[in-house]
C-alpha cells in the first residue's frame, strides 16, 4: 500500500506537496524531477533569479543565488529558483519604471501558483528593490531580501568615477568644448567599470537602504558592495533565515507599517537620496493599504538635514558609506529622529540593530555635527502642483530655491532634445526650464528626463544651474534646482498643460511653494481649449499601465493592485487540484 502523508499544518506548500492523492503525486514528482528532494515539513523556500545580460547592476548576483540556495538546504529547506523580468535602467526605454509594477505582479503570482512557503528575493538595480518589496507585500509571504551591492569605481584621472554622476558632468563638458573626442573616449572604456549598481547615492543604493530601513534584509547586508566575500555570507545566511521564518514566519506586512515608512522617509532625507524613492515608498505603502498624504511626507522629510557625505551631493561613494558602518550606523547616527521600535525580519528591532553601530568612517557624521544645514529633499505645492511636487534641496542652488522667471516649455524629451542647444532658442539663466509629458501616463512610465541640461549657449557662458519643473523624475545620480513629480501631470490635464513659454513660475522651497503666475481667466480659457494627446499604445502591458496607473503622490502603481478597496487587501490562494 502506498505511503499516504499528512499535511502539515503551518506550511503553505503542505497543500500541494501532503496531499496523499493524485494530485500530491503529479506535485511531489515535479520537484523530484528537477532533483529537489521532498520531505514533509521541509519548507519550500523561492530564490527569485533577476540576472540577465542586458542588467549589469544585477548580473554580479550569480554566487549570491547559489549561497542562497545552499543556505536553504543547509536549513532544511527545499530551495526554488523561479525568473521573474530583469529591470535593467541602463537599457531599458523609455524607463524601467514602466515596468517595476509588472516585476511586483510576477513575484506575486510566482507565489499564488506555487508551493512556495516563503522567499529570497534578489535585488540591485534601481526598480527591482521596490517591485521586489511590492510583491513581497502583496502576497504577504515571509521575505528576505538579498541585494547586490555597487560596482567598483575605477580610476579616472586620478580620480575615483562615480557612476551617473561623473557622466552627466562630462557630457556637459561635452557640450561646452570642454572635452575633446579623445577623452570622451577615453571616459567611456573607463565608464565600463563591471557588474553592480551605480556607486553613488543613487536610486539602487537610497532603495537598498530603504529595503533595510523596513526590515527587509539581514542588518548591515544592504549596502555591502558587488564581489566582495561578505556579500555570499549574507546570501547563505539569507537563505537560512528564509527557512526560519517560514517556520516562524515575520511576514511583510508586519515589517510595513506607517512607523517603518516615515522612517524609510527619514533615512532617504538624511543620505540626500534620490527622489525617486519617495514615488517608491508610497508605492509600497499602497501596497499594504496605508496612505501617505503629501503632508504625512513633507512632515517626515522637514528637519531631516543629510548626514551622509556621499556624491552626487558629497564625496564619498556608496563603498564609503558602507565602510562608515551602513544603514545601522546611519540609524545610530540619526538617534530620536527615527522610530527604532520598528521590527525586523531577523526578529529584532531597527534600534536593536544599530546599538553598537557608531559611525566609523567621515561618509556618515552625526546629526549634531550638520544641524542647521538645509533638509535632504522636500515637497512643495502650489497653483503648478495641486498635489505636490519633489525637490532635492541638498543638490540644489541656495540662490535658485526662492526664485521667480519665465518659462521656457518642451513638449517631451525629444522636443527638449531637438531645441535646447539651438543658438536661437530664446532663454536667459534666469529662464524656468519645464519639459512635460513625461509622466506616468504621458512617459510612458515616468522617465528620468526631469534634469533638463543648461542650454548650449548658457552652459558656455559658465551657467552651471537653472531651475527645472517637470513631471518627469530624474536620476538618484543626477543634480540641480530641479523640480519633479509634478502631480497632476500634464498628460492628465494638470496644470502643467497649461504652461505656456513666456509664464512667470515662481518657486519658494522654503515656503514650499511652487506657483503658475497665470490669472484665473486665462488658465480656464487654456483648459477649455486643451485636448489630450493621442496615445499609440493600444495593446499590450503598455496600453494596461496608461489606463490604471496612479499618479506621483500615490507610488505610479496600478489603481487595482492597491490595497485599498474592500477585498483588495486579501491575498487569495488558488484551489490547489488537477492542472
Amino acid at each position: 500500500m502506498a505511503e499516504r502523508i499528512a499535511p502539515v499544518s503551518g506550511l503553505r506548500s503542505s497543500r500541494w506537496l501532503d496531499a496523499p492523492d493524485e494530485v500530491g503525486i503529479q506535485n511531489r514528482a515535479a520537484l523530484r524531477a528537477v532533483g529537489l528532494a521532498v520531505e514533509s515539513g521541509r519548507p519550500v523556500v523561492g530564490i527569485s533569479n533577476t540576472i540577465s545580460d542586458l542588467n549589469p547592476c544585477n548580473s554580479s548576483m550569480r554566487e549570491q543565488i547559489e549561497e542562497a540556495r545552499q543556505g536553504v538546504i543547509d536549513a532544511g529547506g527545499v530551495p526554488v529558483v523561479f525568473p521573474t523580468i530583469s529591470l535593467g535602467e541602463d537599457l531599458m526605454k523609455p524607463s524601467a519604471m514602466l515596468y517595476r509594477n509588472l516585476l511586483a505582479i510576477e513575484v506575486e503570482e510566482m507565489v499564488r501558483a506555487y508551493p512556495i512557503d516563503a522567499l529570497v528575493l534578489t535585488a540591485n538595480c534601481d526598480k527591482t528593490i521596490p517591485g521586489a518589496i511590492m510583491g513581497a507585500t502583496s502576497s504577504d509571504v515571509p521575505t528576505v531580501l538579498m541585494l547586490g551591492g555597487a560596482r567598483p569605481a575605477p580610476l579616472y584621472r586620478g580620480e575615483r568615477l562615480a557612476s551617473g554622476t561623473d557622466l552627466w558632468r562630462a557630457l556637459d563638458d561635452r557640450r561646452t568644448g570642454r572635452m575633446t573626442d579623445e577623452q570622451w573616449e577615453s571616459f567611456e572604456r573607463c565608464y565600463s567599470c563591471g557588474l553592480g549598481a551605480c556607486n553613488v547615492m543613487g536610486t539602487a543604493t537610497t532603495m537598498a537602504i530603504v529595503a533595510e530601513t523596513l526590515g527587509f534584509t539581514l542588518a548591515g547586508a544592504s549596502t555591502i558592495p558587488a564581489g566582495e566575500p561578505l556579500g555570499l555570507r549574507a546570501a547563505n545566511a539569507a537563505g537560512r533565515l528564509a527557512v526560519e521564518r517560514a517556520r516562524n514566519p515575520i511576514r511583510p506586512r508586519e515589517l510595513v507599517t506607517e512607523a517603518s515608512l516615515q522612517n524609510a522617509l527619514k533615512v532617504v532625507a538624511a543620505c540626500g537620496g534620490s527622489t525617486n524613492a519617495v514615488v517608491h515608498i508610497a508605492a509600497i505603502a499602497g501596497r499594504a493599504g496605508i496612505r501617505l498624504s503629501q503632508a504625512t511626507i513633507a512632515g517626515a522629510l522637514s528637519g531631516v538635514p543629510v548626514v551622509a557625505d556621499v556624491q552626487p551631493i558629497g564625496r564619498g561613494l556608496a563603498q564609503d558609506f558602507h565602510a562608515a558602518g551602513g544603514v545601522p550606523a546611519l540609524v545610530h547616527a540619526l538617534g530620536d529622529t527615527l522610530d527604532r521600535s520598528t521590527r525586523t525580519v531577523q526578529g529584532g528591532t531597527l534600534g536593536e540593530a544599530a546599538k553598537d553601530a557608531a559611525p566609523a568612517g567621515a561618509a556618515i557624521r552625526p546629526i549634531a555635527d550638520v544641524a542647521g544645514s538645509p533638509d535632504g529633499l522636500a515637497v512643495v505645492r502650489g497653483s503648478l502642483a495641486p498635489d505636490g511636487a519633489v525637490i532635492k534641496v541638498a543638490a540644489a542652488s541656495e540662490r535658485l530655491l526662492v526664485h521667480r522667471g519665465p518659462a521656457v516649455v518642451f513638449d517631451g524629451y525629444e522636443d527638449m532634445r531637438a531645441r535646447v542647444d539651438d543658438p536661437d532658442l530664446e532663454v536667459t539663466p534666469d529662464s524656468v526650464l519645464v519639459i512635460r509629458g513625461a509622466g506616468p501616463v504621458g512617459g510612458p512610465g515616468m522617465p528620468e528626463w526631469g534634469m533638463v541640461p543648461i542650454p548650449k549657449k548658457l552652459a558656455e557662458a559658465g551657467i552651471t544651474d537653472m531651475v527645472r519643473v517637470s513631471d518627469a523624475r530624474m536620476s538618484g545620480t543626477s543634480f540641480g534646482t530641479v523640480f519633479l513629480h509634478v502631480a497632476p501631470e500634464a498628460a492628465v490635464g494638470g496644470p502643467l498643460a497649461l504652461v505656456r513659454t513666456g509664464d512667470v513660475i515662481a518657486v519658494d522651497v522654503p515656503r514650499g511653494r511652487l506657483d503658475l503666475e497665470v490669472e484665473d481667466d486665462e488658465l480656464e480659457r487654456r483648459r477649455a481649449a486643451w485636448r489630450p494627446a493621442p496615445t499609440p499604445h493600444v495593446r499590450g502591458w503598455v496600453a494596461l499601465y496608461q489606463r490604471h496607473v496612479t499618479q506621483a503622490p500615490e507610488g505610479c502603481d496600478l489603481d487595482f493592485l492597491q490595497a485599498f478597496a474592500p477585498g483588495t487587501e486579501t491575498f487569495v490562494e488558488p484551489v490547489v487540484g488537477r492542472s
